[in-house]
């Protein structure tokens, strides 16, 4: 008998669904309970980035436990890992003039910080007006109250009551769907960028705060923006003096072919939202980072405002910290970012033959995360019922046949992680070419 309940699932289990009980992992693979090995394509939940059971991130936790588990960063009190990591963090991102951190322990926690900083931004600034913020649909910024109300799907709405006001929705830059039908993605910019400055316009740029978007959607649907989205996108917000938020929770640290997502796009956030991928599921850790602008405003702040009243029981936690910098590491010397791109390559070539079923609609991604858009209808590119159960169906059969994906209502989701191999790649591609036959 289950005594708890999975997150984003019924609570009530289903007879006919089959729990999956992962008991240990190894490289690229996990084995479940009944013994089967099975190809991780989805990297735990897009964030076992460097692979399972890793000698390096394993010796660097068990020293950080032998040395301090765990002190609190609040009353001024730090510890070596902190500053260590902070520091890494900082030159990893200079070139988009990152000054400071906050951390936490998940994605939820990253993006409630900057929602909050960025407040507080305006606030020392002399703008307290600036209280607003402007997202996508099917974006997906976590599931703490904040994340939630800027979230762009409606199912996380439904059952918690009255979001934060303030919030609006923007058309995502989706080339498979959007409200003017069109495929062509200059064309589908240049809407895009309409409709933000007649939203600007409409609410008054005076009261935004800024504008928080994923350099590519991952939960949504692994939607990735046509080329010259972004920098028009930039380009708008400067002029209206709006802040940039990317949430790099699922794109950054290499997921996506580059170190940031929003860097492989050409564009400077000024809050850089990370967690997943900074420890690779080890341990939890988030981090939020704000460029000098941001720092040196809340620093110089009057009165109350330069005091930071936000934090978590476990900022900074030393443990998790000491395993961030043993993966990036990782990162660093094993160039995953590059691997990404090239291994992500094969991934999505291959995935491309599977538009030759009539369920599969699209097939899309970038680096390693990439989509499987299951359809009822090619030609009006109608999305399955996600009550039919096909993507389910399909996830089960994959595992038979020794693999692991994501069901996501109308899609399945690949994220494997980023030490896949092009021959891994193919094997994922066949496996769900073989379910979706199976299913058919």
């Amino acid at each position: 008998m289950k005594r708890f309940w999975h997150p984003m699932g019924p609570s009530t289990p289903d007879p006919d669904r089959e729990t999956l009980v992962i008991v240990a992992g190894e490289g690229n693979h996990v084995t479940d309970s009944e013994g089967n090995r099975l190809l991780d394509g989805v990297a735990g939940l897009w964030n076992v980035n460097v692979g399972h059971n890793r000698p390096e991130v394993k010796a660097a936790i068990h020293a950080q436990l032998d040395q301090l588990a765990y002190y609190q960063m609040f009353d001024g009190v730090a510890h070596p890992r902190v500053y260590d990591l902070a520091d890494r963090l900082t030159a990893m991102f200079d070139q988009e003039d990152m000054q400071r951190v906050m951390f936490g322990s998940n994605g939820s926690d990253a993006v409630e910080t900057a929602l909050k900083m960025a407040r507080q931004y305006w606030i020392a600034a002399g703008r307290p007006a600036r209280t607003q913020f402007l997202s996508l649909r099917n974006g997906y910024h976590g599931l703490h109250i904040g994340g939630t109300s800027i979230g762009g799907n409606a199912v996380y709405h439904h059952n918690h009551g009255p979001l934060m006001p303030g919030t609006h929705l923007l058309d995502a830059p989706w080339l498979y769907r959007n409200p003017w039908r069109t495929d062509d993605p200059d064309e589908l910019t240049d809407h895009l960028v309409r409709q933000l400055e007649d939203r600007i316009e409409f609410l008054g740029g005076h009261t935004i705060a800024a504008f928080v978007a994923e350099p590519v959607q991952g939960a949504g649907g692994v939607i990735v923006p046509p080329e010259h989205y972004w920098r028009r996108v930039r380009e708008v917000l400067d002029r209206h003096d709006i802040l940039l938020i990317a949430d790099e929770v699922v794109t950054g640290f290499g997921r996506t072919g580059n170190l940031l997502g929003s860097r492989g796009w050409g564009v400077s956030p000024d809050i850089l939202c990370f967690a997943k991928g900074i420890t690779a599921g080890y341990i939890p850790l988030a981090a939020t980072l704000f460029n000098g602008r941001i720092s040196e405003a809340i620093e110089n702040g009057p009165g109350f405002s330069n005091v930071v009243m936000h934090g978590y029981t476990y900022s900074g936690h030393p443990t998790a910290c000491a395993a961030a910098l043993a993966v990036l590491d990782l990162v660093e010397a094993e160039d995953l970012p590059g691997n990404a791109a090239s291994v992500g390559a094969v991934l999505l070539e291959a995935l491309k033959d599977l538009e030759r079923h009539d369920v599969v609609g699209e097939t899309r991604g970038k680096g390693l995360m990439a989509a499987v858009d299951l359809v009822a209808d090619k030609r009006t590119r109608e999305p399955v019922d996600p009550a039919s159960g096909i993507a389910l169906r399909i996830a089960a059969q994959a595992r038979r046949e020794g693999v692991v994906v994501r069901p996501a209502g109308t899609k399945i989701i690949i994220s494997p992680p980023l030490t896949l191999t092009a021959e891994e790649a193919r094997t994922i591609v066949r496996a769900i070419d073989t379910a979706v036959d199976a299913v058919g």
